[in-house]
């Protein structure tokens, strides 16, 4: 799985993508799990689709940790992953071979989503009590 980041000059947000996929990674086993991102931030999506391309996977999964459809969803990422434009699946050349290349929705609304609200409006009300 490659959990692609948008990038950003503050260290909170490519700490946020990191320890996403370091979570994600202890939950399975199903899944090598590598972060990138887009922009600013090391190492890229390019450079972990080279990294990839050294692994023996039987399939690459590409998810956006980004809320919503945009640009980036729509036509940055597919770019960097050589899809045209609203295609979701591919091919992805490894050592000597062909395997499919899956590239995921972004969040979107979601029940987990929102009970992940509800727990942060919970958590910054708790924090007004002394």
């Amino acid at each position: 799985m490659l959990l692609v980041g948008h990038g950003s000059k503050l260290p909170y947000n490519k700490e946020l993508i990191e320890t996403t996929a370091t979570i994600i990674a202890g939950k399975t086993d199903e899944y090598l799990v590598k972060p990138g991102f887009m922009s600013i931030n090391t190492p890229t999506v390019e450079e972990q689709l080279a990294a990839f391309r050294r692994e023996d996977i039987d399939m690459l999964v590409v998810v956006p940790l980004f809320l919503a459809r945009g640009i980036h969803i729509e036509q940055d990422i597919p770019r960097l992953l050589g899809l045209a434009p609203g295609v979701r699946t591919g091919e992805f050349q490894l050592n000597g071979k062909t395997v499919p290349l899956v590239y995921a929705n972004p969040i979107g609304s979601d029940p987990l989503l929102a009970e992940l609200m509800l727990k942060n409006a919970s958590d910054a009300i708790a924090e007004l009590k002394p």
